[in-house]
This record gives structure tokens, sequence and C-alpha cells, in this order.
């Protein structure tokens, strides 16, 4: 919003070929930025143990801003993106997750209709693959086809049997979180903007 805002005022002034040198500054200046340096560490914590990150996101988030302090004056830098961590699913123990009981889980399509997600049907797929074959041949094959379980919205799923077995791609579902683009282990998923700009509508926010 804030960069489509710039480009609407460079476009009004007729500056066709405008840096947007607004939307910088209307970032640095937005609820969005104290927001991201307020949670910065979240994540970060979580991946050093549950008890610690209990601890020091408490203090992050509830303790510092009763102080008067709204933003931790130490950051956790990360050494590695998500992607590079996965680890083969041969070497995970298997994890058998229970049936959402419909009163505090839920399934993710039921999930997906609450977020009134919306594309046209006939539009391109704003999910695109950089090499078809490597979901099948590398994801699922050494890593239990990780995009089936990461997505949010179950856009992505396997089907067929041996080899049949091809990846689906539920584009119309998406929420765009994003996930698949930062955690597919080939980077072979390209989010793009969808056509049309289509997506969540959420009706509560």
């Amino acid at each position: 919003m804030l960069a489509a805002e710039a480009a609407f005022e460079a476009l009004v002034a007729g500056r066709s070929r405008d840096e947007l040198s607004a939307y910088p500054e209307a970032f640095e200046n937005s609820w969005l930025k104290a927001e991201l340096l307020q949670s910065k560490n979240f994540k970060q914590w979580f991946k050093k143990g549950r008890t610690i990150a209990t601890l020091m996101t408490g203090i992050e988030q509830w303790l510092l801003p009763k102080l008067g302090i709204r933003n931790a004056p130490w950051t956790i830098h990360r050494t590695q993106a998500d992607h590079e961590c996965l680890q083969p699913a041969a070497s995970q123990p298997k994890i058998e997750y229970p049936k959402p009981d419909n009163v505090l889980t839920f399934d993710r399509l039921s999930s997906v209709f609450l977020s009134s997600t919306n594309h046209e049907e006939d539009q391109p797929s704003h999910l695109t693959l950089k090499d078809p074959s490597i979901p099948v041949s590398v994801n699922l094959a050494t890593y239990g086809g990780p995009e089936a379980r990461y997505c949010p919205a179950g856009v992505y799923e396997f089907v067929g049997e041996g080899s049949d077995t091809r990846l689906q791609i539920n584009a119309q579902n998406c929420v765009h979180c994003k996930t698949c683009d930062i955690k597919d282990p080939t980077q072979n998923i390209v989010w793009v903007t969808p056509q049309g700009g289509g997506g969540p509508n959420y009706p509560a926010m």
C-alpha cells in the first residue's frame, strides 16, 4: 500500500520515471517498520529452543515495552537461509499428526475459506517452477515432498503413483505467505505477483 501510494503520487505529478523516493521515507515512518523491529528476533530465539525462546520473547514483547523500550537493543543474526535447514526425510522421525478436531484445530482448507482468498480461475499461475521435474525427482525423493506440508493453504499436492507422480499446484488457494518461495529446499519455486491482484481478503481486518 505504501508503494502504491508513492507510485500514485508520482503519476499524478507526471513523474513516469520516478524512483519512488517517497516510498522508503513512508516505510521508515510507518507502523510496519515499528512492528517488524519489535518482532525481529522472534523466530531466531525459537531456533535456540522453546524455553529460552519463551523467556526472551516475553522480555522483548512484554517486559521491554513496559519499561518504555519499544525495540530490543540487540539483534540475533541468522547464519543460514531457511531452505538450507531442511534435512533428508530418511534421517528424521516420521510424525503422525492427529486429525483436526474442529474445536481447537481445523483442516487447512477450512482456514483458507476464512481468508476469503480469490483468484480468477483462468489467470496464469503465479506460482512458477524453474524446473518442473525437480519437485518429484528431488523434493519428493529426498525430502518427502515438503511443499505439500509447509504450505498453510494446501496449494501443493503430489498426485499419481510411481512414475506417474506429479506435483499439482492449486494456485487459486494461495494466501500469499511466500513460504514456498522461501522454504523450498532446491529454490525451484518462484512466487510472482498474481495477475489481477487476487489473493486473501480477510474480512475481519
